[in-house]
């Protein structure tokens, strides 16, 4: 039996996420609530949102994601420019077009409208707003071109981007990819009133990353993604990418992208998860990405690379269904073999670098430590009858064994 949730209390806060076992609809929100939060995810709500919504002009944090909604998003939700920072309709069957009163919402932090049927171009009228850190798109039914950005401060503050699973088309936006001033720093964004919601409100993104989807919380000023994989975008990718060095995850697979692999993603320093699979990439993999020391996740399947794959660091833990497909690719850890594919020692000047042979061999040299050595270990093993062992000299000589070790062990 369906259930009618009818709201006539005045409330600020309100929790009632994981808590119906029926079916149940919204109805009647009071105009004269002065409620600031309403979270009520993953619940059984259907039916479509009531207008009566929108008389919720304090609203900081809206949370409806998870149940069963339908219809178009109210255009009115927005109208009243009211105090909306999170807007969380994630995973719904909410249709039609993209509500555009939005833009008004000029405190909003976090958009989530991924997984429903919304339609319509890309929404390029949210890049003025400047608090915008996380929008997320995903899995609907977005399509056409993305126009290029007449504003460079478009988008400024955006740190996770998913656009994935839509009908876009054309080239990457370029232009936006420079405006992305808060994926140019390393540095941690600065804390704003979100902090205060956190204390309450965990909120969570889906980002397909390390070969599955996960879903990742309270992630907002920790987190940098860009995720257009499952669309219709075609050309080269830009060398500008490189400029985003806070990104830890980037996702442009199941497109048609044609081209290099640029080397600035060797700039990007703190990526974990590289996934260009499924596209129409050609050339040699940069030898610039050996220096990615995070990346834990790499997926170049499906493309038309050519040539050596690097090695050393973490490509050596990468296994051969990074590189399906390439049938140009050789090296380790695929199959074919690059001409001479012989394992080589590290060459003479590495060693020099890293201490273990400061200067050539000389064996007069050998033979004098042999005899010191000699000495000193006739020595220590008097003092040691006599006296026991000095800790000094027991930690002198382990810390010397440890270090020979670690370096030993870094050649084999």
């Amino acid at each position: 039996m369906k259930g009618l949730i009818q709201w006539y209390l005045v409330l600020c806060f309100l929790l009632l996420s994981l808590n119906f076992k029926v079916d149940c609809s919204l109805s009647n929100f009071s105009s004269n609530s002065s409620m600031e939060v309403f979270l009520i995810s993953k619940n059984k709500l259907v039916g479509e949102i009531p207008y009566s919504i929108c008389n919720l002009i304090s609203i900081s944090v809206l949370d409806l994601s998870n149940n069963e909604l339908s219809g178009a998003i109210p255009d009115c939700l927005a109208s009243r420019g009211n105090k909306l920072q999170i807007l969380n309709l994630n995973n719904n069957d909410f249709d039609g077009p993209f509500p555009k009163s939005l833009e008004n919402c000029h405190d909003l932090q976090v958009l989530n409208l991924g997984n429903n049927k919304i339609n319509g171009t890309f929404p390029h009228w949210l890049g003025t707003l400047p608090q915008l850190q996380v929008l997320v798109l995903r899995s609907n039914y977005f399509h056409g071109q993305i126009s290029p950005s007449e504003n460079e401060s478009h988008f400024s503050a955006l740190r996770i981007l998913d656009l994935s699973h839509n009908e876009f088309s054309g080239l990457l936006p370029t232009t936006y990819f420079k405006s992305f001033r808060g994926m140019m720093t390393l540095s941690n964004v600065q804390r704003t009133s979100m902090e205060d919601l956190n204390r309450y409100y965990h909120f969570s993104v889906l980002v397909t990353m390390k070969g599955m989807d996960l879903v990742l919380e309270r992630i907002l000023t920790l987190f940098t993604t860009i995720d257009m994989s499952s669309n219709k975008f075609h050309g080269e990718i830009p060398e500008i990418v490189g400029n985003l060095i806070s990104l830890q995850v980037l996702n442009f697979s199941h497109n048609s992208l044609t081209g290099h692999i640029p080397s600035s993603v060797g700039k990007l320093t703190a990526l974990e998860s590289l996934d260009l699979s499924t596209n129409k990439l050609v050339g040699e993999i940069p030898m610039q990405l050996n220096g990615l020391k995070f990346l834990e996740v790499l997926n170049l399947s499906q493309n038309q690379l050519v040539g050596l794959i690097p090695q050393g660091n973490q490509f050596n833990t990468f296994l051969n269904d990074s590189y399906g497909g390439n049938l140009g690719l050789c090296g380790f850890p695929v199959s074919k073999r690059c001409g001479k594919d012989e394992e080589q020692e590290p060459p003479e000047s590495a060693l020099h670098e890293e201490g273990i042979f400061p200067c050539p061999l000389d064996w007069k040299f050998v033979m004098m430590g042999y005899g010191c050595g000699l000495v000193l270990g006739l020595s220590t093993g008097y003092i040691m009858l006599t006296i026991g062992k000095p800790e000094w000299l027991v930690r002198m000589v382990q810390g010397l064994g440890y270090k020979i070790l670690r370096r030993l062990k870094s050649y084999h």
